[in-house]
């Protein structure tokens, strides 16, 4: 992308509490495809240009929940549950579990669905497969979305860094929930990427998501963290917003600013009163932040 003067995208609504106000998910029908061998999971609303939302860590399609009906007003908004997440019961047995992977298959879904190129919102880890798509398959995308990338700061600025993995605690958490404590695991993992007590914090049904999702980490512990080159930085065309909460711990807002600093040419959205789960603490703000920055439908 070409080095002009960053743009900055201003959302300061007040944030819904995640401990009272979030909307408990409604059962909706979800649909498959069957993509590379795995019946891929996911739900969809509205219609036009297609927006695809892709979860992080321990979630699944429900997680984009808040945004599905808010953004269906005006284009086709499609959130995925990638293999080995939720509705699968899955037992952290066997292969087909990484972020390549995953690109590999948002890559079939995209052409499977056969709307077009999409328009890309990647969270956490999410935002790790979503970089790996939009790198390998460009064509495919009319934007990209990074919503706190799962991309260590060491391997965005090129320099040798450890505190992407934050003393172990993927390692940690697994550990927890291989004695049995899955909930403790859950509650570490969790503050770790969030900040302290937002386990203890949240609501009923994002618990719930996570317990059903707690397998993945054996699956996600031997995960390297991608790297981010300036070569690839550089080779990137579709248009690119940058955004994270204003509460998120480290390394986020560093990973974020080291990215700008890589892709100049990026928006940035920050999400007053929000951690790493922007889209779920302060809902409204991430919904006007991504339909202020995406292409008309």
């Amino acid at each position: 992308m070409a080095s002009t003067k960053q743009r900055k995208i201003t959302a300061s609504n007040r944030r819904a509490s995640p401990s009272k106000n979030l909307p408990v998910p409604t059962p909706s029908a979800a649909a498959t495809l069957r993509i590379n061998g795995y019946d891929m999971s996911y739900v969809e609303a509205g219609s036009g240009a297609p927006l695809l939302l892709v979860h992080g860590s321990l979630c699944d399609y429900r997680f984009w929940r808040p945004q599905m009906e808010p953004l269906a007003a005006q284009r086709r908004v499609i959130a995925v549950s990638l293999r080995h997440y939720w509705p699968e019961s899955w037992d952290g047995k066997g292969d087909g579990f990484s972020a390549q992977q995953h690109a590999d298959d948002l890559v079939g879904f995209i052409t499977t669905l056969g709307a077009g190129p999409v328009d890309l919102v990647g969270h956490s880890r999410g935002g790790t497969v979503a970089w790996l798509l939009a790198r390998q398959q460009p064509q495919l995308l009319r934007s990209l979305t990074l919503a706190e990338p799962g991309l260590g700061v060491g391997a965005v600025t090129g320099e040798q860094s450890t505190d992407m993995d934050r003393s172990g605690f993927r390692q940690r958490a697994l550990t927890l929930l291989q004695a049995g404590d899955a909930d403790a695991g859950l509650e570490l993992f969790i503050d770790t990427v969030s900040g302290a007590e937002t386990w203890a914090r949240m609501v009923p049904w994002l618990k719930r998501m996570m317990r059903d999702n707690a397998n993945t980490l054996f699956g996600q512990v031997a995960e390297p963290y991608e790297t981010v080159t300036a070569d690839a930085a550089q080779a990137l065309r579709q248009p690119l917003l940058l955004i994270g909460g204003a509460q998120s711990p480290q390394p986020y807002p560093a990973v974020l600013n080291a990215l700008a600093a890589l892709l100049p040419d990026a928006r940035r959205a920050t999400i007053a009163n929000a951690s790493h789960a922007m889209n779920l603490w302060n809902a409204p703000a991430f919904n006007q932040a991504l339909q202020s920055f995406l292409p008309p439908p």
